[in-house]
């Protein structure tokens, strides 16, 4: 039965309109599966980190791991690993409290006394003499070992896949690709859309017909048939091939466009070094000063990467039997310096001067670097593109105070302006001072 509308009806425009409509939300959905499939959220995988495990002994982990950190982190480990002293792991099931806190507030009386596990300690690590803490409490001490049972438990859990190392810890921190289950659900979801997508196109094409005249609204055949059919028409209709293309095309545009504009740009960039040297560890936890090893921070245009007599200052004593530092005496050795990867690097046609930034500027090192006391593998975390650089000068204001030559210049720019001294006051935006 043909329903007799006119052909120029606002209900036929409604109709092709929709038909176009759903075609192009159906393409775009086809072109952005790629992407939407690796826009999993990274973090998502740390709500599945194991709970810590309860204190041990009744005391204070909190405060205990505060007073570890503080007094026994530069000697021991809260797990079997040997640093300077014994791992911990385990000692409050070994020996009873009332050793213990004999044992920390003063080992040399309890060796002296002739105990045989003191003694033995004493002669397996070197007759080195641990410090005594007389003045830690009961509860200061307890505190302590819960901490430490608490963290022994928690590390297995959390230790980074073998051959990996803390380079492993990096990559799931940094989030990769997508869990199975994420995909086979996000896939599932796409190919229902599309189905109702092609469901809704079939009813607009039906429905269209119906108020144009063209036909009949039900057609001859099963329902596969009718729907092939009407994506044969889908297919060949101009108006969604056109749509189509354009959106190919401005997809591909944008992808390149995206690319051009990273071309050199590192941002993210972590690789796996010959060594595994953990920041997060040196300058976080030990609180060891950036200066101490990159000695030329203060000095000159590099910091320079630490060479091998500076890492041996501490670790021709500290953690001699790490593989790690082994590969530090295998280096000396053999007269060969380490091949450390460059994570930071300015093209050849950019002039940066750490100096000038660092004793001049009293620029902090996160400025630039991000959080390195954080991190387990360095990476970089600023583009140290042109454009953030400007803008870095744009905005920082420059340190006058007490220094005489900027007097001039501070006079000078009080008579132009309100706002305080900036880098680009001062040249900072002059292609000379970069580019040479």
């Amino acid at each position: 039965m043909n329903i007799p509308f006119r052909k120029d009806a606002k209900f036929c425009s409604f109709f092709n309109f929709s038909k176009t409509f759903i075609a192009l939300i159906a393409v775009a959905i086809l072109l952005s599966v790629p992407n939407l499939i690796y826009a999993q959220d990274s973090t998502a995988a740390a709500g599945g980190a194991a709970a810590a495990a309860a204190p041990a002994g009744g005391g204070d982990a909190a405060k205990g791991e505060a007073l570890f950190k503080n007094n026994c982190a530069q000697c021991h480990a809260v797990t079997d690993e040997r640093i300077v002293g014994p791992g911990l792991k385990g000692a409050s099931g070994r020996h009873d409290f009332a050793w213990l806190a004999k044992w920390v507030r003063n080992s040399q009386a309890v060796i002296a006394s002739g105990d045989p596990y003191g003694v033995k300690i004493y002669n397996e690590y070197s007759k080195a003499q641990m410090t005594s803490f007389p003045n830690l409490s009961d509860d200061d001490i307890k505190g302590i070992f819960a901490y430490v049972d608490q963290a022994g438990t928690a590390a297995p859990a959390a230790a980074a896949p073998a051959g990996g190392g803390a380079a492993g810890g990096s990559a799931s921190a940094q989030g990769g690709g997508p869990s199975d289950l994420f995909v086979i659900v996000l896939g599932a979801l796409v190919v229902v859309m599309l189905l109702v997508l092609g469901v809704l196109l079939v009813i607009v094409s039906l429905l269209s017909k119906a108020v144009s005249g063209e036909g009949e609204v039900v057609e001859k055949g099963d329902f596969m048939g009718r729907l092939g059919n009407s994506l044969k028409r889908i297919a060949s209709d101009p108006a969604i091939r056109s749509a189509t293309i354009w959106i190919f095309v401005l997809l591909v545009l944008k992808a390149t466009l995206d690319g051009a504009y990273s071309v050199g740009v590192q941002q993210g960039y972590a690789p796996k070094q010959p060594i595994s040297f953990s920041h997060k560890l040196h300058a976080g936890e030990y609180k060891i000063d950036c200066n101490y090893c990159h000695t030329g921070v203060n000095r000159g245009k590099s910091a320079h990467i630490p060479s091998a007599n500076i890492c041996m200052n501490c670790h021709g004593v500290i953690k001699k039997e790490s593989p790690e530092i082994q590969k530090i005496y295998t280096s000396i050795e053999n007269n060969q310096p380490i091949e450390w990867v460059r994570v930071h690097n300015l093209p050849d046609l950019a002039y940066f001067n750490h100096a000038q930034h660092v004793n001049v500027g009293g620029l902090e090192c996160q400025n630039c670097h991000g959080e390195v006391e954080k991190m387990e593998v360095i990476q970089q975390r600023s583009s140290l593109t042109m454009g953030w650089c400007i803008d870095c000068h744009r905005k920082t204001e420059v340190n006058t105070k007490d220094n005489k030559y900027y007097d001039k210049l501070v006079q000078l720019h009080a008579g132009e302006s309100k706002e305080a001294l900036k880098v680009a006051d001062i040249g900072g935006l002059e292609c000379s001072k970069c580019h040479y």
